[in-house]
């Protein structure tokens, strides 16, 4: 059931010096808000000293629970004075910014404060003290308001190679964090160079990690005793916070669903001031960049009820896919670019990763060219990507093989001089192309059938390798 239970022995003295009482203690955790905890996929609860499956009412006030914004909660006993006025002017200005309402930065501390509900009343709640408190403040208040990063150069080793703690407001928090994540020896640029294709990515994403961080704080459980941890590497950064999904999300729809973030109040503040998107759409963008620079999805799988554990990815899968996506990107006007679930599928294409993608997007995909639905109803990226392809990797050297699969992957198996010559650079000429033809019929690759104009080949067998 993944409880993290834990057991404790405890031993007491006894009248006798040499006989001590040992005490036994398991501490299981009450299930999170909003969620039902299954066996063998069935909910039970206890009745008496048997255990018996819970009824539709049972089950439907679970589901309808709503966890309390613990932000908007007053925070009895802190002051003005506990408030970082380097982190007020960040918020005043960010907010003035956003709603291109330059006279914001002048108000009065405690009217903006006021305005943004973090004042209410003349008291100040928990989310003020998150997005603005002094360390000391927190230190008091909330301890567990606290961002641990630990970098290993080999992201399998129990031991850190170094570690810090950020225990400041929110709106400097966030800076600092990723001035940390950003250095240059643990996040350098990304050199390619593959022929007239020239890009510079970073390890990780400013963009993304930003959103990621600031989604791991807002919707943490912030009555859980657990620091946010982040673990960066040079292959990948895994972010965990206390608390599972908000209610109604899960890893299969964390895409299509709108939460409510834990901490509402808190959230609505970081959303009037830019630093995060509506609800949903930050993760959009993750998924987005991640895409774009052809690097694996985020990926949300160490999740369970009391966690939630982000990672991220470095590896680039596949350059001629970032040169594909971003060229076909680059051609749509700004008000008609591809979205997180047209890029999806395009994706799930040419990696294949099982990803369930809707016919309608697959469809308009098809219509725009982007791509391709063979006559056996198979769907393929389209020529452009395969252009790119050998572009990369063979104008100096053209893997002859590598065109042949991917000409029978497309066409169902059956070849002609046509179709093979569309995944091979534009220089090769149709002499060179009959002539490997015929190499390939020697050697038993290809099956000729028809003669002339209507001459076309059958994949017979595919080797891992051939020498023309």
């Amino acid at each position: 059931m993944r409880i993290r239970v834990t057991i404790t022995e405890l031993y007491e003295p006894s009248v006798d010096a040499e006989i001590r009482k040992r005490v036994i203690v398991f501490n299981i955790p009450s299930r999170p808000i909003g969620k039902m905890l299954k066996y063998e996929g069935v909910p039970l609860m206890r009745t008496g000293e048997s255990l018996r499956e819970m009824s539709d009412e049972e089950m439907f006030k679970i589901l309808s629970e709503q966890e309390p914004d613990y932000s908007a909660k007053i925070c009895e006993g802190l002051t003005m004075d506990d408030l970082d006025a380097g982190a007020i002017r960040v918020m005043k200005l960010k907010y003035a910014e956003k709603n291109d309402n330059p006279g914001f930065e002048s108000v009065s501390d405690k009217q903006a404060l006021s305005d943004l509900e973090l004042l209410v009343d003349g008291k100040l709640n928990y989310a003020a003290l998150v997005l603005l408190g002094k360390q000391k403040a927190i230190k008091k208040y909330m301890p567990q308001n606290n961002v641990v990063i630990e970098y290993r150069n080999d992201p399998a080793s129990i031991q850190y190679d170094d570690r810090i703690e950020i225990q400041q407001p929110l709106f400097l928090a966030v800076d600092e964090i990723w001035s940390y994540i950003n250095q240059p020896t643990l996040n350098p640029q990304v050199h390619i160079r593959e022929n007239a294709y020239i890009f510079d990515i970073k390890l990780f994403n400013e963009e993304t990690i930003r959103e990621a961080v600031l989604n791991a704080i807002a919707h943490r459980s912030m009555i859980v005793q657990n620091d946010v941890v982040i673990k960066q590497s040079p292959t990948e950064l895994t972010i965990t916070n206390a608390g599972g999904f908000p209610i109604g999300v899960d890893k299969s729809n964390v895409l299509t669903v709108n939460s409510t973030p834990r901490s509402k109040r808190l959230a609505e503040v970081l959303q009037k001031t830019g630093l995060v998107e509506k609800s949903g759409q930050g993760v959009d963008k993750m998924f987005t960049n991640c895409i774009m620079e052809a690097k694996p999805l985020p990926d949300f799988s160490a999740t369970d009820n009391y966690q939630v554990s982000l990672t991220f990815k470095t590896e680039i899968r596949d350059v001629p896919f970032l040169v594909y996506i971003r060229q076909e990107q680059s051609k749509r006007p700004q008000h008609h670019k591809l979205n997180v679930f047209h890029l999806m599928a395009v994706y799930n294409v040419c990696f294949d990763d099982g990803l369930v993608v809707k016919d309608s997007i697959i469809d308009e995909l098809v219509t725009d060219g982007i791509l391709v639905r063979t006559k056996t109803g198979k769907i393929t990226l389209s020529k452009n990507y395969y252009r790119i392809y050998f572009e990369i990797h063979s104008l100096k050297s053209i893997n002859w093989l590598d065109a042949l699969k991917l000409c029978a992957n497309k066409y169902n198996d059956v070849i002609t001089r046509k179709t093979y010559m569309e995944f091979l650079p534009d220089k090769v000429s149709v002499d060179r192309v009959r002539y490997v033809l015929a190499k390939l019929e020697l050697a038993g690759i290809l099956t000729r059938e028809g003669v002339g104009k209507g001459t076309k080949y059958r994949v017979a067998k595919m080797p891992d390798y051939f020498e023309l």
